[in-house]
C-alpha cells in the first residue's frame, strides 16, 4: 500500500463506546516494550505518530489510526510487565475482549513476540486468548536487528515452538531499524483487506474504459 495521509483518528479508553468504523481493521497486540509502536510507526513511514515509551505499560487506550482514509490499523494496550494494579489490567483486558468481540471491521489480529526470547508465559496465554476469541493471530517477530543473521531462522523455531503455534501459521521477522518485514506485512494486509483485489479491478475498469 502506498501511504498517502494517516492520522490518530479514534482513542478509546476503558469506558468508551468502541466505534464502529465501516472499514477494514487489523489490530495489533503485544507484551509490554515488544515494539509495538516502532512497528505502527514504521507501517505508516511516521517516526511518531504512535508514541514510543522506555516506560512498560504507556499505552492504556485502544488508539485507532485512519490509512488513506480506507482502513484502520488498531493499536491495542500493552500486556505483561506494566507498572499498574491487577485491577487495572483485567480492564484493559475486557476493553480488549470488548474490541475482539464487537468489532465487524476487524479482519485480522497481529500478535507481537521478541524473536531474541521464548515466548512468555504471558506471550502463550495472549496467543491462546486470540485464538479463543475466533481468530488466528499472525505473528510479527520483532527485533530482527538484534540478531545476526545466522540466529533468524533458529529463533524463529523457538517462537513457533514456545507459542505451539498452530499448522500452517504466519511468522513475519521485522526490524524497526531497517523495515525488513515491512513489506510483507503490507502484502498480507491488503490480501487480508481485499485491497489488491480491489486495485486490479480498478485497473481493469480502466483498461476498459480506454478501449
Amino acid at each position: 500500500m502506498v501511504i498517502k495521509n494517516v492520522s490518530l483518528d479514534i482513542v478509546c479508553g476503558v469506558t468508551s463506546k468502541l466505534p464502529s468504523t465501516g472499514r477494514p481493521e487489523v489490530a495489533f497486540a503485544g507484551k509490554s516494550n515488544v515494539g509495538k509502536s516502532s512497528l505502527i510507526n514504521g507501517l505508516m513511514n511516521r517516526k511518531s505518530l504512535a508514541r514510543t515509551s522506555s516506560q512498560p505499560g504507556k499505552t492504556q487506550t485502544i488508539n485507532f489510526y485512519n490509512i488513506n482514509d480506507c482502513m484502520y490499523l488498531v493499536d491495542l494496550p500493552g500486556y505483561g510487565f506494566a507498572k499498574v494494579s491487577q485491577t487495572e489490567k483485567e480492564k484493559w483486558g475486557k476493553m480488549i475482549e470488548r474490541y475482539l468481540h464487537t468489532s465487524k471491521d476487524l479482519k485480522a489480529v497481529f500478535l507481537l513476540i521478541d524473536i531474541r526470547h521464548n515466548p512468555s508465559d504471558n506471550d502463550r496465554l495472549m496467543y491462546e486468548w486470540i485464538l479463543d476469541q475466533g481468530y488466528e493471530p499472525i505473528i510479527i517477530a520483532t527485533k530482527l536487528d538484534k540478531l545476526k543473521r545466522s540466529q533468524v531462522q533458529k529463533q524463529i523455531k523457538v517462537v513457533k515452538d514456545g507459542l505451539n503455534l498452530r499448522k500452517g501459521g504466519i511468522v513475519i521477522p521485522f526490524s524497526a531499524e531497517t523495515k525488513q518485514g515491512r513489506d510483507e506485512i503490507w502484502a498480507l494486509i491488503d490480501r487480508l483487506c481485499d485491497f489488491a483485489e480491489a486495485e486490479s479491478l480498478k485497473e481493469e475498469r480502466n483498461r476498459t474504459e480506454e478501449d
